[in-house]
């Protein structure tokens, strides 16, 4: 019984070691937090080729670009500085899938795709930044 109580105690150290960030560790989602706020335009790399611009306040707003209201739960799916890949899910609204890939700090590339209020929808773009937000 000691031995067991021993091995759970070794386990749940080193889970709670691990969960925590190292010293000098990168946070999670840093390329977004590298982004440019602003207005930001998006052109659609689709048939329609629409244009759509956004106020950011935080790059993490462009994981969300269905779903912009509704409060989600996410998962981190890839996170390197280049790119990162979220699923998130919406109760009630619908889920999604996003990819945003880094060129720079004014300008990505977004792949985004799920299903809001019960329709599915797909959503590919580059996305640059063009100046301050209008008040």
């Amino acid at each position: 019984m000691k031995r067991r109580i021993g091995i759970v105690a070794v386990v749940v150290g080193l889970l709670a070691a691990t969960a925590v960030p190292v010293w000098g560790q990168r946070p999670a989602l840093a390329m977004l937090d590298g982004l440019q706020k602003g207005r930001w335009e998006l052109r659609s790399r689709g048939d329609s080729g629409g244009l759509k611009s956004i106020c950011l306040r935080d790059g993490r707003e462009m994981i969300q670009l269905r779903h912009q209201s509704a409060a989600c739960q996410s998962l981190v799916i890839e996170d390197t500085p280049t790119q990162v890949t979220v699923q998130y899910t919406c109760p009630g609204k619908g889920y999604g899938r996003t990819r945003i890939r880094r060129e720079t700090g004014q300008l990505v590339q977004v792949d985004t795709q799920g299903i809001v209020d019960g329709s599915p929808f797909a959503f590919a773009a580059e996305a640059r930044w063009v100046g301050q937000c209008g008040r």
